[in-house]
């Protein structure tokens, strides 16, 4: 048991390679992982995670912004980098400082990174039907004109799914929609004399549900962690992936709230009863979603209880009157197994009402994040 700190993360490393392997073995021989360390790694830690990742022969990330790009690079990251989300022009400079990968979200900005002056690798964005970053794939002339453009060094093309996580026939047949009209402009970059350029489309489902596609990368982000992003999701793939992350917290103390007595801001829980409660050294600061106040739930000792009141910046209050032995100091975990139990990252985030990508994204970087 990690000894020091009032909360933190823990990160299972051989959860990681392993989850790293299955996912390498449902893609094409030729197609290399490009883990998606964005948002910190998806709350897991950015460098803990890419350093790993790298050490297996990983070469390629991909991040959101600059300045997580040159995190990594300041953490050892010696590989490819993409950035797939707009940088402003006063941050052009980093790009080529830090031997960064820009995507083109549309061809006004490829004619921005080119005004630069100076020349940049980038990787042309393709709107396939999200209708969110990239050149529309209908305007096949404008995304080949973007290669006349000389200071930029076109190394890469790709989209994204939207619902690639579906499996209702709509959903299904609107990703098969969107492989068409990415492959549609490769062919045409192709028959046009375009080559050289690396191909990629699939995310984490995109890989778990279409998982024959053949491209030069896949985006995994959720899955590396051994996560879903809903519990109930099902997948064509059969993989039996294996979560990265725990998050752990201490009892502070634990005193008695008699009947008629009320706890935390707004006084928002009344006790009906006799109860023993305990303080929880972690709170909305460090990324507990203030909504699972008197509806969420923790483990101590292999037992459940409930979060009761609202849940405060720094700390929470647990009910733990059926747990005789809960003392000040005890290992609270939020996300994780104890004993026979667990809470995995989709319980948890399905009791918020939310996904897992966003309460693992959102855990606070003041969490220290240990590799065990």
């Amino acid at each position: 048991m990690y000894q020091k700190g009032r909360a933190w993360i823990e990160l299972n490393m051989e959860n990681l390679l392993c989850n790293v392997k299955q996912l390498q073995a449902l893609l094409p021989a030729h197609c290399a992982i490009m883990p998606a360390v964005k948002a910190n790694a998806y709350g897991h830690g950015a460098r803990l995670i890419s350093q790993a990742l790298q050490e297996t022969g990983i070469r390629n990330f991909c991040v959101a912004s600059v300045s997580e790009a040159i995190e990594l690079r300041n953490a050892g990251i010696d590989g490819q980098i993409l950035v797939l989300c707009y940088t402003t022009p006063y941050q052009f400079s980093d790009l080529v400082e830090y031997d960064l990968i820009q995507t083109v979200v549309d061809y006004s900005y490829a004619r921005q990174l080119n005004s630069y002056g100076k020349p940049m690798c980038v990787h042309v964005g393709i709107d396939t039907g999200m209708h969110r970053l990239g050149e529309p794939s209908s305007n096949m002339e404008t995304i080949r004109s973007i290669w006349n453009l000389k200071n930029l060094k076109i190394t890469g093309v790709f989209s994204h799914l939207c619902v690639s996580d579906g499996t209702t026939e709509t959903e299904r047949d609107y990703t098969l929609a969107q492989i068409q009209k990415f492959q549609s402009v490769i062919r045409f970059l192709h028959q046009n004399g375009i080559y050289g350029f690396k191909q990629h489309l699939q995310g984490s489902y995109g890989v778990l549900n279409y998982p024959h596609l053949s491209f030069d990368y896949a985006r995994i982000g959720i899955a590396l962690y051994g996560a879903y992003s809903s519990p109930g999701d099902k997948t064509i793939a059969q993989v039996n992936l294996k979560p990265v992350l725990a998050l752990k917290a201490r009892i502070e103390c634990v005193k008695p709230l008699h009947t008629g007595e009320s706890v935390g801001y707004g006084l928002d829980y009344t006790a009906v009863k006799e109860m023993k409660i305990a303080a929880v050294s972690i709170g909305y600061a460090d990324g507990i979603p203030r909504g699972l106040s008197n509806r969420g739930y923790v483990l101590i000792n292999g037992q459940k209880a409930d979060i009761i009141g609202r849940i405060c910046m720094d700390q929470l209050l647990i009910d733990v009157s059926e747990i005789s032995s809960a003392a000040a100091g005890d290992e609270v975990v939020l996300i994780g197994k104890c004993k026979e139990q667990e809470i995995t990252a989709g319980d948890f985030a399905e009791r918020a009402g939310t996904i897992s990508n966003e309460i693992l994204s959102r855990l606070g970087k003041r969490l220290e994040r240990v590799a065990v």
